[in-house]
């Protein structure tokens, strides 16, 4: 009897979702702007049910987020044996930006069959049309980089373009994309660095063009490849460990998808705004050392709120000092510099984690815009570190805080100040024993029964 108990409720609770939970932080209101986390899936508030996840793996490494939904690549996740091969089918992960509940995977195809490739979906991301796309890691002995688009209905993967490494085929992991991938809408372009991994790397950056409507050519003049001459500090001279690329868009509609500004985040320096020439146009040099980040982290990403331009880039990553894994969050200065930010939050406050990685560096960020119910603009900012975690938070000017159960309300059975599965584990195991304790009467009727953890259920999925 006991058993069957046990195995009916471990079922019911195992079905619930694991993530209506927030980082339990308040940040202050900075120049009328307000900043909540909806919520957070990750080491440090989620324990197990994170870390027993799909998505904690070291070969999920990058995600992205579009129309309330994110999207988590990971390579070579499923053996599917076609004859006599297995293929280490790459998958995407689906979770909901509202609450974060797990929605239904994606296991990708190409041409029909499971797609395979080693570390096949190294990258993903989303065009400015809401296409998402994938690409592998490419070595120096790999001419291409394939970029696919996905359909996020069936998972079939379609091959957009190959860049060509031209002359110099050196490693490349991150991409970026600006602009229409089907072309219909506008121009594209695709951008991406190469990486060593060891000093000083390499200086060469790949970049595909296609005007709307046109054919797909090399981004530098109909190059395929630029070698960058100029960098920040002055004594660099490539790039190392997997840097990351973000185009910025122009703020002159007919360039808007132009990228011909686009910051680099190498693993030993902070993120340095170049221009299409390849030269520096902005940098940390003259920013608050305070804001500097630490322990080579590589992401970031640009956002604009009620006419103010923002930028959010990571402050430390998984070996940083004191807590790691998280993003500084910081209005630009004068004229959009990088030296007169100032910044406004650092997220989370108690961080995603600080578990080894094994030296993946890059940090991805996402958002989308949204209008609150009294008509003022606000943001919805993805946070995602491989292998510590990953939250959504709400910034503007009336933003709510996260719909999950907070401390202190009923239903806490086992006192941790959060109300989740782990109340109805504690529940479970008061009843299989005959235990009483006061927070265990959830439902106030002086009985503890499987009524209680009814209650415990409703107050969860009612979050």
């Amino acid at each position: 009897m006991k058993k069957s108990l046990l195995l009916l409720l471990t079922l019911m609770a195992t079905a619930l979702s694991a993530w209506s939970i927030t980082d339990g932080q308040t940040y202050p209101e900075v120049n009328g702007i307000k900043i909540v986390n909806k919520w957070i899936f990750d080491r440090v508030h989620s324990g197990t049910d994170y870390t027993s996840n799909d998505i904690c793996n070291q070969r999920a490494r990058t995600a992205t987020m579009d129309q309330g939904i994110i999207y988590v690549a990971r390579s070579e996740e499923r053996a599917v044996i076609i004859g006599t091969d297995t293929i280490s089918q790459s998958v995407i992960h689906r979770f909901s930006a509202e609450d974060g509940s797990q929605l239904e995977d994606l296991p990708l195809t190409l041409d029909g069959a499971p797609y395979g490739r080693f570390l096949g979906v190294a990258s993903i991301g989303k065009d400015s049309f809401h296409h998402i796309w994938v690409a592998p890691m490419t070595s120096t002995v790999q001419q291409y980089i394939p970029v696919y688009m996905v359909n996020t209905e069936t998972g079939e993967l379609t091959l957009v373009v190959e860049m060509d490494k031209g002359d110099a085929p050196q490693r490349t992991d991150y991409l970026d994309v600006i602009g229409d991938l089907t072309l219909e809408q506008a121009e594209c372009n695709i951008m991406t660095v190469s990486g060593s991994t060891a000093d000083p790397g390499f200086p060469t950056l790949y970049r595909m063009h296609a005007d709307q409507g046109g054919e797909w050519e090399g981004g530098f003049d109909g190059d395929p490849y630029m070698d960058i001459i100029n960098f920040y500090p002055e004594t660099k001279t490539g790039f190392s460990l997997a840097p990351v690329i973000k185009m910025i868009e122009d703020p002159d509609e007919d360039n808007r998808y132009s990228g011909q500004m686009f910051y680099i985040d190498c693993f030993d320096t902070a993120p340095v705004v170049y221009d299409f020439s390849g030269s520096v146009i902005d940098s940390f040099e003259e920013t608050d050392p305070t804001l500097w980040p630490q322990s080579q982290p590589n992401g970031c990403i640009e956002f604009k709120l009620e006419g103010r331009n923002f930028f959010t880039y990571v402050n430390a990553d998984m070996n940083g000092n004191g807590h790691g894994c998280q993003a500084n969050i910081c209005e630009l200065g004068d004229g959009l510099s990088l030296g007169g930010m100032t910044q406004y939050w650092k997220i989370p406050a108690d961080s995603l984690g600080k578990v080894n990685d094994s030296g993946l560096r890059v940090h991805c960020f996402a958002v989308e815009y949204g209008v609150d119910s009294e008509g003022y603009e606000e943001v919805t900012l993805l946070t995602f570190k491989a292998y510590n975690g990953m939250a959504v938070y709400k910034i503007g000017r009336n933003v709510d805080a996260g719909t999950g159960p907070q401390p202190g309300m009923t239903g806490d059975v086992n006192g941790d100040n959060e109300v989740n599965i782990a109340d109805i584990n504690a529940l479970i195991d008061l009843i299989l024993s005959g235990g009483t304790a006061p927070s265990a009467d959830v439902n106030g009727d002086s009985e503890i029964n499987i009524a209680d953890i009814n209650a415990v259920i409703d107050l969860i999925l009612q979050s």
